[in-house]
């Protein structure tokens, strides 16, 4: 019988981390171990509260199923029995590790890709004061991709900020739905003109038909208005790309079927990630390897990572080593 292990655990942030719903210190993440025999597979998940997650109501959901785990459920049929999100995110990624411990063949092969190469993230700027964000810039501007959370009234302010004291980073936003319409309208050529090349959802997911009918001189990007491959119809016309995130998709397998769907629908992919550690980060790199942007720093937010993690060398991730998971 397969062997099931469900923990929570808490991860210090290297300092306070904001965005426009709040600010958080820790990373609370749930982590999933399989095993059969001396073969162990691994998934992590971070419930997110914007979706109606708690780190509670995720692990009892996996316990749930703990019954069909242990009896030998696949990932095949771990999509209907689990909902997308966070809890299926950590027993999908665990799945595919142990599949791959298994037969001793990686999961970048088992999924049908070319070897994994190293990427380069985008470092993220929490959101903050102007002189605060200048700062941070200041103080990462030998990165190529910064990533700003923006939050509404002075974002204008802190992207000049920012770039004045980032000049040669490229430049990425995130509102996190908190514009309205009329404020993307004024702020999106100002930022183009800043040298900001994606606006990540400005707007709340519920009203997010108004980007149709206004100009977008930069591509913006679905990030909570996306979460599997059946919500890409609703986005045609409104949105330039869509993010990427296991903890949405509920795991690799759905994020690999977003990926081919998304492209067929000529969106452009970003692949993203809630701050985490390189668990979680390390399925996300086999999305990753096509995608135009990638924002997969959460372990570089962090306090300390596990052992083994991923290897960051300034902003490149190399591929995972298998002890750590695929």
């Amino acid at each position: 019988m397969r062997r099931v292990r469900i923990a929570a655990e808490t991860w210090p942030l290297a300092g306070r981390f904001a965005i426009s719903r709040g600010s958080r210190t820790a990373a609370d993440v749930v982590v999933v171990e399989l095993a059969e025999g001396a073969a162990v597979g691994r998934g992590e998940c971070m419930p997110y509260g914007r979706y109606g997650e708690t780190v509670p109501g995720v692990v009892e959901r996996i316990e749930a199923l703990r019954g069909e785990l242990e009896r030998g459920l696949e990932r095949a049929d771990l999509q209907a029995a689990l909902p997308a999100g966070a809890a299926r995110n950590a027993v999908d990624c665990a799945l595919w590790d142990l599949e791959a411990k298994r037969s001793g063949v990686p999961a970048w092969q088992r999924a049908g890709l070319a070897p994994l190469r190293a990427v380069t993230t985008a470092y993220t700027l929490g959101l903050d004061g102007v002189a605060a964000m200048a700062a941070a810039a200041r103080a990462q501007a030998h990165r190529p991709l910064l990533k700003l959370k923006l939050a509404g009234p002075g974002d204008l302010e802190r992207v000049r900020a920012v770039r004045e004291n980032a000049p040669r980073s490229r430049l990425i936003v995130d509102a996190n739905e908190a514009w309205t319409a009329a404020l993307f309208a004024e702020l999106s050529p100002r930022l183009r003109d800043l040298g900001v090349e994606l606006i990540e959802q400005p707007l709340p997911a519920g009203a997010d038909d108004a980007l149709a009918d206004i100009a977008r001189p930069v591509p913006v990007c679905a990030d909570e208005s996306c979460h599997v491959a059946a919500d890409l119809p609703l986005l045609v016309g409104k949105y330039d790309a869509v993010n990427i995130k296991l903890d949405k998709t509920g795991g690799l397998t759905e994020a690999l079927r977003l990926t081919v769907d998304a492209a067929a629908r000529g969106f452009a992919a970003m692949v993203g990630c809630m701050v985490a550690t390189s668990l979680a980060m390390a399925p996300a790199l086999l999305v990753a390897q096509e995608a135009r942007w990638v924002d997969l720093d959460g372990p570089l937010l962090l306090a300390r990572d596990r052992e083994p993690g991923l290897t960051y060398r300034d902003s490149v991730v190399q591929p995972p080593p298998p002890a750590l998971w695929g």
